[in-house]
């Protein structure tokens, strides 16, 4: 069973430092035997990147998807966004049984339970995920300010296993993360949803050091 850890890139809103800094991170913090990808959409997919809700990372769940990308049944793919800082350890973050995982219960005033900076799944699991989606579908599901994948997810995957503070799995001032802006005791990965960045906070000596090639 390989452990794929990915990103997903379309469009100019972040750089190729991006990348570099995740895969750094992820490198100094996971010692399991692991590929490092970087996913791009397929071009039938491209106008999924003109909506703001990242529904192009769904196709992810498409098994013909997987089986191009060379990912065989009982694989698991890990979805990190872009934005992540990695802090700490990531072995048994990522060793747990559950089929399809996902940041839960950080979101702020939006009431969806899941947040989609970090999931993880089980190559050839529910691939109805993707085989029903649609955008007209994505819209009659209950989401907060504007249709999403993490929406939509929550809508498909009700049941899913939890990545949360109890993990170490944060989001930067969002629900769970302590008052202030240091960094949480058990931390290992920081995400940064919205309008935060970790490039507005490079003065914060975590961020310098863990925000690096």
């Amino acid at each position: 069973m390989a452990l794929i850890i990915s990103t997903w890139v379309w469009g100019s809103k972040y750089g190729p430092e991006y990348v570099e800094k995740l895969a750094a991170g992820v490198a100094r913090n996971l010692s399991t035997p692991h590929e490092f990808r970087v996913f791009t959409p397929t071009p039938e997919d491209e106008y999924l990147t003109r909506e703001k809700g990242c529904f192009a990372r769904l196709r992810a769940f498409d098994p013909e998807w997987q089986a191009a990308q060379g990912i065989q049944p009982g694989d698991r793919i890990v979805s990190m966004d872009l934005d992540l800082i990695v802090t700490g350890p990531l072995d048994d973050l990522f060793n747990r049984p559950e089929p399809f995982s996902i940041l839960q219960g950080v979101n702020s005033a939006n009431p969806c339970p899941f947040n989609g900076s970090l999931w993880m799944l089980e190559a050839d699991y529910r691939p109805d995920v993707w085989g029903e989606f649609s955008l007209e579908l994505a819209a009659k599901v209950p989401f907060y300010d504007f249709p999403d994948d993490q929406a939509w997810l929550a809508d498909m995957l009700p049941d899913a296993g939890a990545f949360g503070p109890e993990d170490g799995v944060y989001a930067f001032q969002k629900r769970g993360w302590p008052k202030g802006e240091a960094l949480p005791r058990n931390a290992r990965i920081v995400a940064f949803p919205g309008w935060r960045d970790p490039s507005q906070y490079t003065r914060l000596d975590w961020v310098a050091e863990h925000w690096r090639e």
